[in-house]
């Protein structure tokens, strides 16, 4: 699966979605000493400008559903024709069951519709799963299939860590895959240097590091004096700059050579918007003009993680009609992914807004008080 060509599938249409509020880095002056030209070099350096984020009370499932319903409404889909729903996120609104199929009640899709999450792969989730929703249709085992995913990411660290908090910001994108019965071309290259994992991690909230009393409060301050928890996202930036400039360019050198087509045949080269200082990195390597990619979608939106290389062909085409497009993730796992796919007959959204409906502005105390009411209630 490493390298995959297929003949007959299209991506029918794309939509994206971020949180009402926004943050600008300029009101974070603060958490710079107040040092005016420390802020603007990092601005300079990683291109950092505003971030879309969540309230305490929007769930993935939320946003997920928004961008959803936006592509459904644009596409004027019928829903009984959606055979399956791929949710891709490492921001799941419980351990079980999965937010797929939260998001496939809640859209009223057919009982008859397949629905799963991908897990655990954060910047490259969104490849991956437009690799299987590929596959899926290539071997006509589905006809329709609705894409969904982002992140929460903000919600992944402290605001007071510098190092990472104000790198990410949150976003859902939903997308239709489709057979295609004239050829219609794609090819996707992924792989994994899992030898790597701890390079970017989440250490608590699974199996191996369950969340109990010991660490449930337990921060730890590091000599920047940048504040970690043990369930924050931990990322050994170095390792994973290095390991970005040599996976990012091999993936497009791949693509090119599998494709048999030169940079002048791609319209656009959508990167994970890491940082500003990654992607020019990235795309220097493999030589690039400045003209086939932008960083602007990282100082617009910050990094989406799982939403990010998708949030990107949303605002560049939101400006012009889409074409031939070559998709580059890198990220947690140590992973990789990139998609050569001809968008130029996709529908593409504008830029979503989620605001928060005031039924769902539910104070925390309260839920805990209904979660422990159903508990009570027993098997019933």
């Amino acid at each position: 699966m490493a390298k995959s060509t297929f003949n007959h599938v299209k991506i029918s249409g794309i939509t994206a979605v971020v949180p009402e509020r926004c943050i600008n880095i300029d009101d974070e002056i603060l958490f710079y000493g107040g040092d005016v030209k420390l802020l603007n070099r990092n601005k300079s350096i990683l291109g950092l400008g505003k971030r879309h984020v969540v309230d305490e009370f929007t769930s993935f499932s939320d946003l997920g559903e928004a961008a959803a319903i936006n592509l459904i409404d644009m596409m004027k889909l019928d829903r009984d024709a959606i055979d399956t729903l791929i949710v891709a996120t490492t921001s799941h609104d419980y351990r079980g069951p999965a937010t797929a199929c939260i998001i496939q009640g809640r859209l009223g899709l057919s009982q008859d519709c397949t629905c799963y999450d991908q897990a655990g792969l954060g910047c490259t989730a969104y490849v991956h799963a437009l690799l299987q929703a590929h596959a899926l249709i290539e071997s006509r085992a589905a006809e329709h299939v609705l894409v969904i995913a982002g992140d929460l990411t903000s919600t992944h660290s402290d605001s007071r860590n510098r190092n990472v908090n104000m790198l990410f910001g949150d976003a859902a994108v939903a997308t239709l895959v489709e057979h295609a019965e004239e050829e219609k071309c794609s090819w996707f290259t992924t792989g994994t240097n899992g030898v790597k994992w701890k390079s970017i991690v989440c250490p608590a909230g699974g199996h191996a590091l369950p969340i109990r009393a010991d660490i449930a409060c337990l921060e730890v301050t590091d000599a920047d004096g940048n504040v970690w928890r043990i369930c924050d996202d931990i990322m050994k930036g170095m390792s994973v700059f290095q390991f970005s400039t040599v996976a990012g360019p091999k993936c497009i050198n791949d693509l090119l050579a599998m494709s048999g087509k030169s940079i002048d045949d791609i319209d656009y080269f959508a990167f994970h918007q890491a940082n500003k200082q990654i992607v020019r990195t990235v795309a220097n390597y493999a030589g690039l003009p400045k003209d086939k990619y932008s960083t602007q979608t990282f100082t617009e939106y910050a990094n989406c993680s799982a939403a990010s290389v998708a949030t990107d062909v949303v605002r560049e085409y939101s400006q012009r009609p889409p074409g031939v497009t070559m998709l580059t993730s890198f990220g947690i796992g140590l992973s990789w992914g990139a998609a050569l796919v001809d968008l130029s007959s996709t529908k593409i959204g504008k830029m979503g807004t989620y605001i928060t409906p005031f039924e769902k502005k539910i104070p925390r105390d309260k839920v805990i008080k209904e979660w422990i009411e159903y508990y009570r209630s027993g098997n019933e």
